[in-house]
């Protein structure tokens, strides 16, 4: 299929996947807001993709790319900061619901992007 629709798709399904789990993330963040001790979590992709994906173009190899994109992987981080609550938990509430914002909005993004794609494609085997 990757063949058929070369790197955007595969770019997009892999950015919904690596968003997806940055709203997990903090999802479980927000669920131990109260949790003792508790260490908040964060997910990081972004930098890498894009690292990965210009040594890709530079090649100017679309399996390369392809490659690339296929092992792509997201990272979670514990942030280590230390807390001035004394339950010692660090997730800040407000940080959270500015992350989780972000994430969807990004994510809708995402999606719009990939069914635009997809509908251009349909439109043009359509005819």
């Amino acid at each position: 299929m990757n063949l058929m629709f070369g790197n955007t798709i595969s770019m997009g399904a892999k950015s919904l996947e690596f968003l997806w789990a940055k709203q997990k993330v903090i999802s479980e963040n927000m669920t131990n807001i109260d949790t003792p001790n508790y260490k908040a979590k964060y997910v990081t992709f972004e930098d890498e993709f894009r690292n990965r994906l210009q040594l890709a173009r530079a090649t100017g190899s679309n399996q390369s790319t392809r490659d690339i994109i296929e092992n792509s992987h997201y990272t979670v981080h514990v942030k280590e900061n230390s807390s001035d609550r004394l339950d010692r938990n660090n997730v800040d509430a407000d940080t959270e619901e500015v992350e989780a914002t972000r994430a969807y909005l990004q994510y809708q993004y995402v999606l719009q992007a990939v069914n635009n794609d997809i509908t251009r494609l349909r439109t043009v085997i359509k005819g």
